[in-house]
């Protein structure tokens, strides 16, 4: 997943999510003011790791 933040001012913070970079990256282009393109990765425990 990516996440667009943009920040408006001190009090305004959206975030839009996008499934593929492809999709994030072209939105970023129309968006105005400070924003950060992140991707989210999540990791899955290995069932080896996890102790009971």
């Amino acid at each position: 997943m990516w996440v667009i933040t943009v920040f408006i001012n001190k009090d305004d913070i959206k975030m839009y999510e996008f499934e593929t970079e492809k999709e994030a990256r072209e939105a970023y282009r129309h968006i105005r003011g400070y924003k950060l393109l992140t991707e989210m990765v999540t990791l899955e425990p290995s069932p080896a790791l996890v102790t009971i």
